[in-house]
């Protein structure tokens, strides 16, 4: 039986130099690379050089053989780089509190395929999920987070994070702050849905702001979670037109959608290793041509 070729891609970032794309084009091309599809950004202002390329691997070539093979050269152009299996699905935990949307829309995206995760658990501060999130065979863990055991219950967070090989862990609209440690320890591999478009109405409630000051446009920030509340580099944002005759619960209701939609765009970024953290901001390339490509409709 004839196996296809591995699709792999490579993520590389360094000082901005000449050279960088020919070094990479050509060490592919003789590790038996085709290229499928490539992307880079030089950023003037900051002198980094950011890169993503996709390709087939034609000659049966391994991650471990490629990574060791393309040391040299990143140490010529001290880059950090990473080799990555695009047919790999990246294992994540949700946490989420009483708002279900965005983890209803990702349990649905990943059971189909329309995001490459494997969903390896739920955390939650409330028992509300519990029967969806175990209906569809994933562990669903209640820990109850109070001013008193904020500590114990997040290491206890954690080590479930830990215990079942999380790669990323999403905030599907966890309405508990995160501790420092926290962010440190897992820093640029957590992504937040904020239900504002950042950087106004910040904090509770941001509907109820925004219908008070009579916007036009309400909307949704995901972003990479940091110790400054709501100031993470941010991944993707969309928004969506309100008028003058809808209600503070329309907006609420409005914003469900925009939400599920711009959290899971950019887990789909973090995921298929489209976005570089630059600073306070990110940089983030477009998709590969079949990334969206589901498994199924259903």
């Amino acid at each position: 039986m004839h196996l296809a070729p591995s699709r792999f891609a490579l993520r590389v970032t360094c000082p901005s130099t000449r050279g960088i794309v020919a070094a990479i084009s050509t060490y592919l091309a003789d590790s038996g690379g085709n290229i499928t599809d490539s992307a880079q950004f030089d950023d003037a202002g900051t002198g980094r050089f950011f890169m993503r390329t996709s390709f087939v691997s034609e000659d049966g070539r391994s991650l471990a053989d490629l990574q060791a093979g393309f040391a040299p050269i990143a140490a010529r152009f001290d880059m950090d780089f990473a080799f990555v299996d695009e047919a790999a699905k990246r294992k994540v935990v949700v946490m989420v509190s009483r708002f279900g949307h965005c983890l209803n829309d990702l349990l649905y995206r990943s059971r189909i395929g329309a995001l490459p995760v494997e969903i390896v658990g739920v955390i939650s501060n409330h028992m509300d999920y519990q029967k969806v999130v175990v209906n569809q065979d994933i562990p669903y863990h209640c820990i109850k987070v109070t001013p008193q055991n904020k500590a114990e219950a997040e290491a206890q967070q954690m080590r479930i994070v830990e215990d079942c090989g999380a790669e990323l862990i999403v905030l599907a609209r966890y309405m508990q702050v995160l501790s420092d440690a926290m962010c440190q320890k897992f820093s640029g591999r957590i992504i937040n849905i904020h239900h504002s478009f950042l950087p106004s109405f910040k904090g509770a409630n941001p509907y109820k702001q925004a219908f008070e000051k009579g916007v036009k446009l309400i909307g949704a920030t995901s972003h990479y979670v940091t110790s400054d509340l709501d100031e993470g580099p941010i991944i993707e944002q969309d928004i969506i037109r309100v008028t003058h005759a809808q209600s503070n619960e329309d907006y609420v209701s409005l914003g469900r959608d925009v939400e599920s939609q711009v959290l899971a765009r950019a887990i789909h970024a973090h995921v298929n290793g489209r976005v570089f953290i630059n600073g306070h901001k990110t940089v983030v390339f477009p998709a590969s041509p079949g990334s969206y490509a589901s498994e199924r409709m259903g």
